[in-house]
């Protein structure tokens, strides 16, 4: 039977050097109130200290929530986790090599911590074969520090797999809604299912607690069973949160109940995106959607393919999934992202990886920073350590792969007159480059595997073939040497059918567009 207690409480029971998982995904189900007052025990007293933490989602708001409350020296010995962009004081410390730290594609992490659970050694997988985890290249360090092999390459019927090798969780960190009195919990207030029970599993299993933080305690019998997504037998303490740190998510609206899909929402209520740079993209990419597609649409640039399909018509004729395990509906953007309006299924993101991993999608739309001449592209390490979040899992096992960003980035303006595309001002920065600073996708193994790959930008597309990228359209208005060919780093080959972008997408309105 679990037990209710207070936050200085529940603290307390974090040992020093103890390795601690984290659910969330960046506000939602982040046991925010835990977090906060981690930070403060640890200012106040020096307690908890020389933590492990484990999280698989970016989990944060940018600025102070979320894991930015664990970025102070003594604190935190480690962290393996997928993403740390959302927490830049965390990252500080990651790039001043002020603490050891790894970075591993999110859907792994999450399945990891049911093969913890499971008593068994680790994930083998392919996923990431190629990439910087592949420690044939960085193996997942981030720094100096970082010195522990996580991954291992192995042999087996002669193929080559990745092995992301097991480690003890000794505290599990979770976040629902309620929990009943035998313990039970609930997330009918969240906007998704994440990795709650998997985390759970696992530091029980390495003899460990599990620590919830809820809304509320309700009657046994109460919460149906079919809607529990943590058994009371896995819980050991709960800790009520007061509103203020029970965030639905990092966005703006405290509690968004469309998101908890209390009642579906008109999918034409929500906004058109307006003639820009993101438009633009969004719609040539769109273009590569066939009819019924299962798709997945990755954060930032790739979300505006969502709002073309609604203005064009078509979003019933698709099913748009996103990471955190929505699948159907329209996704939810900028902080609110990982939820989804009208969502025909909410899945947990471990079984969600599964099918990802799977080959599941048809297509998927994911950023660009950096492409180099063989298709390799970055997204995870520039000035500062990004991290992959689940990009390497959804790029490495899609049959289409559709990358989405501007062809420079830093200052970039254009605008649309008459039909053609202007560009006012060249970006500071080329994005297309002889080498990119970290290969989160690798275009030898597209080819490999056979995917399709397209880099989509608002003046240029490309495709890939076993010699690297080619140029194949460009946009009217748009000359090809002084804006696309020398503003790429290397010598790109130019398509003898070279095209015109279809003009429908420099137009004002609707495009007419019809799915394939």
């Amino acid at each position: 039977m679990f037990k209710k207690v207070s936050i200085d409480e529940a603290v307390s029971l974090i040992k020093d050097g103890s390795t601690v998982g984290i659910s969330g995904f960046m506000g939602s189900a982040c046991p925010e109130y835990v977090l906060k007052n981690m930070e403060e025990s640890f200012l106040r007293s020096g307690h908890p200290c020389d933590l492990t933490l484990t999280h698989s989602p970016g989990v944060g708001d940018g600025k102070d929530r979320g894991m930015n409350h664990m970025a102070h020296k003594g604190l935190l010995k480690r962290v393996i986790a997928s993403h740390y962009n959302l927490a830049p004081k965390l990252q500080s410390m990651v790039d001043a090599g002020e603490i050891e730290a790894y970075l591993l594609p999110q859907g792994t992490i999450c399945q990891l911590y049911r093969e913890i659970g499971a008593g068994r050694p680790g994930v083998i997988t392919k996923t990431g074969l190629g990439t910087f985890v592949d420690p044939r290249l960085e193996g997942g360090k981030c720094n100096a520090l970082a010195t522990r092999d996580l991954v291992e390459v192995i042999e087996l019927g002669g193929e080559e797999y990745l092995w992301y090798k097991s480690f003890p969780i000794n505290v599990a960190v979770i976040r629902g809604t309620s929990i009943d009195e035998h313990g039970n919990i609930s997330v009918e207030k969240e906007t998704t299912i994440v990795d709650q029970q998997a985390l759970a599993v696992a530091a029980k299993h390495c003899g460990g607690i599990v620590i919830a933080q809820v809304e509320r305690v309700v009657a046994s019998g109460s919460i149906n069973p079919r809607d529990v997504i943590v058994p009371g037998i896995l819980v050991d303490y709960a800790v009520v949160s007061p509103a203020e740190c029970h965030y639905q998510n990092f966005g703006n609206q405290p509690y968004d109940a469309a998101l908890a899909h209390e009642f579906r929402v008109p999918v034409d209520s929500l906004p058109i995106l307006p003639m820009s740079d993101r438009k633009i993209i969004a719609r040539r990419a769109a273009m590569e959607l066939p009819r019924n597609a299962v798709i997945n649409l990755g954060i930032g640039m790739p979300e505006g393919v969502s709002s073309v399909a609604v203005e064009e018509g078509f979003a019933d004729q698709l099913t748009m999934t996103v990471e955190a395990g929505q699948i159907g509906g329209v996704p939810a953007a900028g902080a609110a992202f990982g939820g989804a309006y009208n969502p025909e299924f909410v899945n947990d993101m471990i079984r969600h990886f599964d099918f990802y991993d799977g080959g599941g999608l048809d297509v998927c739309f994911l950023g660009a920073a950096e492409v180099d001449k063989m298709g390799n592209c970055n997204v995870s390490k520039f000035t500062r350590t990004v991290g992959p979040g689940g990009f390497i899992n959804i790029a490495s096992n899609t049959p289409k792969c559709v990358f989405c960003g501007t062809l420079t980035a830093g200052g970039l303006k254009t605008e649309v007159r008459d039909g053609k595309l202007v560009i006012l001002q060249e970006g500071k920065s080329k994005k297309y480059m002889k080498q990119v600073k970290q290969v989160t996708f690798s275009g030898a193994n597209a080819v490999k595997s056979g995917q399709t790959v397209l880099f989509v930008t608002e003046r240029a597309v490309f495709t890939l073939d076993k010699d690297g990228i080619i140029l194949t359209e460009i946009a009217p208005g748009v000359d090809l040497q002084t804006q696309v060919l020398d503003m790429i780093d290397f010598d790109v080959r130019v398509s003898p059918d070279l095209k015109l972008m279809d003009a429908r997408i420099f137009a004002e309105g609707p495009m007419g567009l019809e799915l394939k």
